[in-house]
């Protein structure tokens, strides 16, 4: 624990215009921590080379073991307060959270010197109960599996490869290459993006991989077991275990079966067929209709209106109606990923599924089509579509294919697709003209589903406590995603980060982005965990959880709410951790009942004395209410900074503590709250549930779900379990922010009063 503490007062940004900083030195040096307060200075400027250099001076002087920096938020000058690895750093918040976001309340004036005061106590006291993170340091494998040897797999081979590091690429199939290799072209990958279509270049890429000598190949293999932690990683493959530090996964898709495209015609009218059929008619050498001949009109439909309507559904037993090869779920919900859409089993009753577009069934439609126009010159192509969609630079592409006399682009939903003798009938409405219309084609091409590998099949294979499979890959329609606002690439399970199809579905140009990004994580998870380190979203984050096993009760709570799976367990299912698989949320510590989970610089104890650092009045008729607002620090905690920078203001009532993630808040804060007799406790977190926004996935959920559980040992105290809410902030919400936390305060006031433990 930090024992000797340094404790200076900044003057700047309107600081020390509304405060005496200089009576708050003397607060804080003779106050109630006077015995770990050893120096106690103001300055006009702190963070100034001249502020600078005066604690670095007290520092050498006094032999501080600690700094607490009362100025500006954490998130501002964060580069300016280091001093070195020995010297623990507190930073409270008097610049956005005291001076500029204080609200005058007639009825207590003068409440910004107690904002102040118990801001400074709150800050010595968690860092009077802290410690120095002394990180494991573990011996790290730096090899890099790719899993897939398609387009995305090489790319990210031989990106991982130049950097240095040894690769081993391992493909299920006995040729490199993968879906990529079976196409005719591609749509433009590069400038001027209006040519029609370009090579693709897949057998030069497959001569790299195999010629560079960093590159491990193996073929006709799977992932039979991937166990340990990121950097400690042993792999088994075709029976032989390998030793792996992070790895890529590039597995791709499936397609989708087929009974899903009968509403288009598929399977019953011979001229009609997917988009992979007709990818490898090309690919063979031309365009012939199934009789072979040579189509003198093609049409392209990209509108999905026919597939949103119900179709048959019979429980399969082993395989599902969806994906080719996806076992059947408990509540027999099946979900495929087409070019263009994905399909969802909403239950098992009904076989309603949603579709909604991507810019890849655009592109592949203007792609095929300008198949038509090389290799059936004569012929017309035509595409339906519902949304054209072509971002960004792509926009030349579709520009082309307008100007292009022997290619027709109408918008139109799809009302019905008949045979009419050798010929095909595509029937549309609300068309840009506004008529219905009928086409007729010799030749009709529907979408190909793309179904991400994850969503049929383990894919890793994990030996992981929960499962072999990543979670909740529901909330992205199997596709092996985490967190797609933030943080692509990343998987739930750290040390994997996935790129290509099998995240989303995407065209080569945005694959080889996606590869090499995914490269460059895996590299910074060898390196992270090289020198003990949390590799994302709390880069370089030294802690991890501590257990005190001989208190714990083995109810596997942690084990079962870690959002990552980084804990695993024995027979007694008393917790295993694994330190490198850590993103160090704290959700464990959240959910431990006995609070036997607490990390060296966040803990259980450092935040519930925080807590009890406010000073809180004995009656409302003394100096108004208190209520405490525990606030994520990714989303919630920022939105706070950003309102005060821009004059937003708030309740003078309220103290904030800023939390990794809401799922580190453990019951027992909220209790100590109650006990010290505060009104109200306001959990401000990120946004859960499908739209979910939790840095940590899981965080925000979860803790509303322990809510409840609060709520139920509130009411048996007496407590209004409406004292304690939760609320979802984005960080663009810093202008509703300062309403919320006003509308919950008057709330807390009017509606129940002061806490019935105030007093005690």
């Amino acid at each position: 624990m930090a024992e000797k503490l340094g404790v200076y007062i900044c003057g700047g940004c309107d600081i020390g215009a509304n405060l005496d900083v200089d009576g708050l030195a003397e607060f804080c040096a003779g106050g109630k921590h006077s015995s770990v307060v050893a120096v106690a200075k103001s300055n006009p400027v702190l963070c100034s080379p001249e502020g600078k250099a005066m604690i670095e001076a007290d520092i050498k002087e006094n032999e501080l073991d600690g700094v607490v920096c009362c100025a500006c938020s954490p998130r501002a000058k964060w580069d300016v307060f280091k001093f070195g690895e020995k010297v623990q750093v507190e930073r409270v918040s008097l610049r956005e959270q005291c001076v500029w976001s204080y609200q005058e309340d007639p009825a207590f004036p003068g409440q910004m010197e107690v904002i102040a005061k118990d801001y400074c106590n709150m800050g010595i006291s968690k860092l009077t109960n802290s410690r120095i993170p002394e990180p494991e340091l573990p011996e790290v494998y730096k090899t890099v599996m790719v899993l897939g040897g398609g387009f995305t797999g090489m790319k990210a081979a031989l990106n991982a490869a130049a950097l240095g590091y040894s690769v081993m690429l391992v493909e299920k199939d006995e040729n490199l290459g993968g879906k990529a290799a079976t196409m005719y072209k591609s749509f433009p990958l590069g400038a001027p993006f209006s040519d029609r279509e370009q090579e693709i270049g897949i057998d030069a890429l497959i001569k790299d991989v195999q010629a560079n000598d960093k590159i491990e190949v193996i073929t006709g293999a799977t992932l039979e077991s991937l166990a340990g932690a990121p950097a400690q990683y042993k792999a088994t493959v075709a029976g032989k275990e390998y030793e792996i530090g992070a790895v890529v996964m590039a597995t791709g898709w499936v397609p989708g079966k087929s009974e899903f495209l009968a509403p288009l015609g598929y399977g019953s009218i011979k001229n009609v067929v997917t988009a992979a059929e007709f990818e490898a008619m090309a690919k063979n050498g031309g365009i012939k209709t199934p009789d072979g001949k040579t189509p003198s009109s093609v049409a392209f439909i990209v509108d999905t209106s026919l597939l949103t309507k119900d179709v048959s559904y019979e429980p399969c037993g082993d395989v599902c109606e969806a994906p080719e090869d996806m076992p059947c779920k408990e509540e027999d919900e099946s979900e495929c990923a087409d070019e263009c859409e994905t399909f969802v089993y909403e239950d098992k009753e009904s076989a309603k599924h949603l579709a909604y577009s991507s810019e890849l069934t655009s592109l592949v439609a203007l792609k095929q089509a300008n198949y038509v126009r090389e290799l059936a010159p004569d012929a017309t192509a035509y595409v339906i579509y519902d949304h054209m969609m072509v971002p960004g630079i792509n926009e030349k592409y579709y520009k082309e294919a307008q100007d292009d006399p022997g290619i027709m682009l109408t918008k139109g939903t799809v009302t019905g697709v008949e045979e009419a003798g050798s010929a095909v009938i595509i029937k549309a409405k609300d068309t840009l003209l506004g008529d219905d219309v009928a086409i007729s084609a010799d030749l009709v091409v529907v979408p190909t589903a793309i179904v991400p590998t994850t969503a049929a099949d383990p894919t890793m294979n994990f030996v992981y406590r929960q499962g072999p499979a990543f979670p909740d890959l529901e909330l992205f329609d199997g596709f092996a995603d985490s967190n797609y606002i933030c943080f692509p690439y990343e998987t739930r399970r750290t040390g994997v980060y996935a790129a290509g199809c099998v995240r989303q579905p995407m065209g080569l140009g945005l694959a080889e982005e996606d590869a090499a990004g995914a490269a460059l994580k895996a590299i910074q998870c060898i390196e992270s965990a090289n020198r003990g380190v949390s590799v994302h979203p709390r880069s370089g984050d030294l802690s991890f959880p501590e257990f005190n096993f001989t208190r714990c009760t083995q109810c596997k709570r942690c084990t079962e709410e870690c959002p990552f799976g980084a804990l695993d367990d024995d027979e007694k299912g008393t917790p295993l951790p694994n330190p490198t698989r850590c993103r160090r949320c704290g959700t464990c510590m959240g959910a431990c009942p006995e609070r036997v989970i607490s990390f060296s610089n966040y803990g259980i104890n450092q935040i519930g004395q925080a807590i009890k650092e406010v000073k809180v009045p004995d009656t409302l008729d003394e100096g108004g209410p208190r209520i405490i607002v525990l606030a994520c620090e990714n989303d919630a905690y920022p939105a706070l900074d950003m309102a005060a920078m821009r004059g937003k203001s708030w309740s003078p009532y309220v103290r904030f503590l800023p939390v990794r993630c809401l799922g580190s808040v453990n019951a027992i804060w909220v209790a100590d709250a109650m006990s010290k007799g505060v009104d109200g406790v306001m959990l401000l977190g990120c946004k859960f549930g499908d739209d979910y926004q939790c840095h940590f996935v899981k965080g925000s959920e979860l803790c509303n779900r322990r809510k409840e559980n609060i709520a139920e040992s509130l009411s048996r105290l007496g407590v209004e379990p409406e004292r304690v809410e939760q609320y979802e902030v984005s960080i663009d919400m810093y202008d509703q922010v300062p309403a919320m936390v006003d509308e919950f305060v008057e709330n807390i006031t009017t509606n129940f009063g002061p806490n019935p433990f105030k007093g005690y």
